[in-house]
């Protein structure tokens, strides 16, 4: 067996353990901040490091809740848009919205715990994705915004 053929259980360990990587890596970039700092905008879009944060925790209940779990996005309680994602309350603190965060986790975790990568979900507005699927597009939603928190990050650190 070549290294790029691994048994299924393994792939899905491999997954798990990239996913988790970069949920921990964006939490981390918020650790040391001012709630100031983590409000701070350095872009000209309404991207912060708590609304990044934010965001990946709204995508993930999207992907896993309304995708796998089949609830939709309006009885969860989630905004319909990733652009309303990033916007930030006055009650949003960086311990709030980590909480947050985590819970959602969470609830993926518990959600996909036993299902197999093959599992056709059917909660995608488009159609039915498998579980497969859905755990390539978080981890390449995770990775691409752990890059910009890594860059938000340096730009705070550097004021």
């Amino acid at each position: 067996m070549g290294s790029f053929d691994v048994p299924l259980e393994d792939e899905r360990t491999q997954l798990n353990a990239f996913i988790e990587d970069h949920r921990t890596a964006i939490e981390r970039t918020l650790e040391g901040l001012t709630e100031e700092q983590a409000r701070g905008r350095l872009v000209p879009s309404a991207t912060t490091l708590l609304g990044l944060l934010q965001h990946v925790t709204w995508m993930q209940r999207v992907w896993f809740e309304e995708c796998v779990g089949g609830t939709s996005r309006q009885d969860l309680g989630l905004v319909g848009s990733p652009d309303e994602s990033f916007r930030l309350s006055g009650d949003d603190t960086i311990a709030s919205v980590v909480a947050a965060h985590e819970k959602a986790c969470a609830t993926a975790r518990s959600m996909t715990a036993g299902m197999s990568l093959d599992t056709v979900v059917t909660g995608h507005r488009s159609g039915p994705r498998t579980l497969h699927w859905v755990y390539l597009q978080v981890l390449r939603e995770l990775a691409q915004h752990c890059g910009h928190a890594d860059i938000l990050r340096e730009q705070i650190l550097a004021e």
